[in-house]
C-alpha cells in the first residue's frame, strides 16, 4: 500500500494526483515547478499586456523549484539529504543547462551526498514553466543515524 501526500504549503497540483506518495521506506514525489504557492504565479516569468510570456529568468525558476521540493519532503517527514534520485526536465537545454547546473552545485556542494540526477531536454510542460523536478527520497533512516 501507498500513503499519499498533501503539502498544504506547496503549490497546487496542475492535475488531480497528490504531492508524493509514501511507498515503504521511499518517496515519490510528483512533478514539481516554480509556482509561488500563495499566488500559484510562476516565478520568473514575465509577461506582456495580453498576457503572453515574453521571457523567464531559469534561475529564479531553479530556486523556486527546489524551495518547492524542500516543502514537499518537510510535509513529507523528509529532509533534503534524503534525496537519493533527481529527473530534470528543461525545455531549452541549451540555453538553461548551465544556469541550471550552477545552482545545483549551490544546494549540493558535495557529489557524494548528492542525489543521482538525470537531465531530459523536453519542447514543453503542462504550464509555461522553464523547468521541473521529479524526485526520490529514502526515508528510512537508522533509528541510530545523526540528523
Amino acid at each position: 500500500m501507498s500513503d499519499p501526500i498533501r503539502a498544504v504549503h506547496a503549490p497546487r497540483p496542475v492535475g488531480t494526483y497528490p504531492h508524493a506518495r509514501r511507498v515503504g521506506r521511499l518517496l515519490f514525489l510528483s512533478g514539481i515547478g516554480p509556482r509561488d504557492p500563495a499566488t500559484n504565479a510562476i516565478l520568473g516569468n514575465v509577461h506582456d499586456a495580453d498576457g503572453e510570456l515574453l521571457s523567464y529568468d531559469i534561475d529564479a525558476q531553479c530556486r523556486a523549484v527546489f524551495a518547492n521540493v524542500r516543502t514537499v519532503l518537510e510535509s513529507s517527514g523528509a529532509r533534503w539529504q534524503d534525496l537519493v534520485d533527481v529527473t530534470v526536465y528543461l525545455t531549452d537545454m541549451e540555453r538553461d543547462f548551465k544556469a541550471y547546473n550552477a545552482v545545483w552545485a549551490e544546494y549540493f556542494p558535495d557529489i557524494d551526498a548528492a542525489p543521482c540526477r538525470t537531465t531530459v531536454g523536453i519542447t514543453a510542460l503542462p504550464t509555461p514553466i522553464a523547468i521541473e523536478l521529479k524526485c526520490v527520497a529514502d526515508i528510512g533512516r537508522d533509528a541510530g543515524a545523526e540528523e
